[in-house]
């Protein structure tokens, strides 16, 4: 097994997002995109206690041509839209919605969230869907910690969570709308593993906390690393107990034009998609 190369190193700084403080390492100055995967947020917060459950976390906002994936590691995300979608995922699970055409929806924390520990940490990982796909109607697919299957490894300190694509066989329950490959990993310190990558996908890890031995070169929590496209996969080996992120993707190789909430081909489709959520065809969302 050949291992990839890495391009990029890259820390994951804080950016206030609407009064939230995320870590994005992906856009940054050193990888605009790394097509199909448009940007990386990685949020740890304690919710309020002084703030109702249901006005907390992120209020009712669209988006259209692109999937917003969350993946929960701590507490849970309940979530809702102007579909009808109404679902809490708890530490484990996903949230995965293909937007599509356009759809409104919110990520508050869920009504228990102070007796489960008062925390929300998640990832949103915004993937690019193609052109073709850009204004089908929009699909929302729900996965709990017991629906995504894992392997783990012989010595026990590795454990990969394959959310969707597949890895050793093992497939992953969401139907992303392109070939992507989204795992959660953990490993446990002396924990060694070489992910295999299709040789025609673009890839990246990004590490929540830890420190890896990433094909030698020592990487700490709160860093990316994207590969180059010149082997079969990477091996990682966890100096310490490690929490990470593995995402493989076929690109697109297809024009971006995004501007906040909407990722379009051409400026024309941008202002068509304002144009549409003023409109209110992207649909109304009303909080119970």
């Amino acid at each position: 097994m050949k291992n990839r190369s890495i391009q990029h190193i890259i820390y994951a700084a804080t950016y206030n997002m609407g009064g939230f403080p995320v870590r994005q390492p992906l856009p940054s100055a050193q990888v605009n995109n790394l097509d199909p995967f448009l940007l990386l947020h990685h949020a740890d917060v304690k919710v309020p206690e002084n703030v109702p459950v249901n006005k907390a976390g992120v209020g009712p906002h669209p988006h259209r041509g692109f999937s917003p994936v969350t993946f929960i590691f701590k507490g849970g995300v309940h979530h809702r839209d102007s579909r009808g979608n109404n679902n809490v995922i708890y530490a484990g699970g996903t949230q995965w919605m293909n937007a599509g055409m356009g759809i409104i929806h919110s990520e508050r924390p869920p009504h228990d969230i102070h007796e489960i520990g008062g925390r929300q940490e998640i990832i949103q990982l915004w993937v690019n869907s193609p052109a073709s796909e850009k204004m089908k109607q929009p699909v929302y697919y729900p996965a709990t910690a017991e629906e995504i299957p894992h392997i783990i490894s012989n010595d026990g300190l590795v454990t990969i969570n394959i959310v969707s694509g597949s890895f050793n066989g093992v497939k992953g329950p969401v139907p992303a709308s392109t070939e992507v490959n989204t795992f959660t990993a953990e490993f446990k310190a002396g924990g060694k593993h070489f992910i295999n990558i299709p040789a025609n996908h673009n890839a990246f890890i990004y590490l929540l906390d830890g420190k890896l031995l990433v094909n030698g070169s020592e990487v700490k929590g709160k860093y990316a690393v994207v590969f180059n496209n010149d082997g079969d996969g990477f091996e990682l080996e966890a100096a310490e107990d490690t929490r990470l992120f593995i995402g493989s993707g076929l690109p697109l190789n297809e024009k971006i034009a995004s501007h906040g909430p909407f990722v379009m081909n051409t400026e024309t489709e941008l202002l068509e998609a304002f144009r549409d959520y003023e409109m209110g065809k992207m649909g109304v969302l009303i909080e119970d």
